[in-house]
């Protein structure tokens, strides 16, 4: 599966986790960037999604 560029308004790590399954691959056990962004919440400035009002 090809990973898709992360949508607005969506943290690009969390993005990427959640859709490629290559990130996981491997892993015997958890994810210690998951838990840690998890744990300590999103640590990237996510943007808004872009108005199209103004």
């Amino acid at each position: 599966m090809a990973a898709k560029e992360t949508p607005p308004g969506e943290c690009p790590q969390c993005w990427q986790h959640a859709h490629d399954r290559k990130v996981h691959r491997g892993l015997r056990g958890d994810c210690p960037q998951c838990v840690n962004h998890m744990v300590n919440g999103c640590p990237y400035l996510v943007p808004k999604k872009e108005s199209w009002w103004w």
